[in-house]
């Protein structure tokens, strides 16, 4: 958990959000069970304040505060879901006994083959920066989103002449 008095509110929010990210990335069932458990206790708690505190400190309200927290939180998650889904689904093809890369390398053809209907898809299929893309999207996405927390930042301070 990055330390608020050691770093500047953004490089503590990129730090968080990647943390968080890791953490569902080492432990996948957690994605799952924020959509079927009722999640609590002292780790949680921590990590909430932690956020709502990272954004006041940028200098959000504490509504905007709760506001830019609950967006990264489901940037982070909604990044995490497919590595988790993909994970979930390895282990329940290789239980039923089917041959799961089989599986998995035909679904890819039927996919390949779906996206050649389609010019923005097509024109990606062959090239290393459309196989590269899932890779660089989590540190890219979270980017811009900081860099319109920051806007958002600025125009405030400049609408109430800070």
């Amino acid at each position: 958990m990055p330390d608020l008095e050691a770093a500047d509110w953004r490089t503590a929010a990129a730090a968080h959000a990647v943390g968080v990210h890791a953490m569902l990335a080492r432990h996948p069932w957690l994605v799952q069970a924020f959509g079927s458990h009722l999640m609590h206790g002292p780790a949680q708690a921590r990590n909430n304040d932690l956020s709502l505190a990272i954004y006041e400190t940028a200098g959000f309200a504490a509504a905007d505060a709760d506001r830019a927290a609950a967006a990264v939180f489901a940037f982070v998650l909604g990044n995490a879901l497919g590595p988790a889904a993909q994970i979930s689904l390895n282990r329940r093809l290789s239980r039923s006994g089917a041959d799961a890369e089989q599986l998995m390398a035909d679904a890819m053809t039927r996919s390949t083959e779906t996206a050649k209907q389609f010019p923005h898809l097509r024109e990606r299929l062959d090239t290393a920066e459309y196989a590269a893309a899932p890779d660089n999207s989590f540190d890219f996405g979270l980017q811009v989103l900081l860099d319109g927390f920051e806007a958002r930042l600025a125009a405030d301070r400049t609408e109430s002449g800070r």
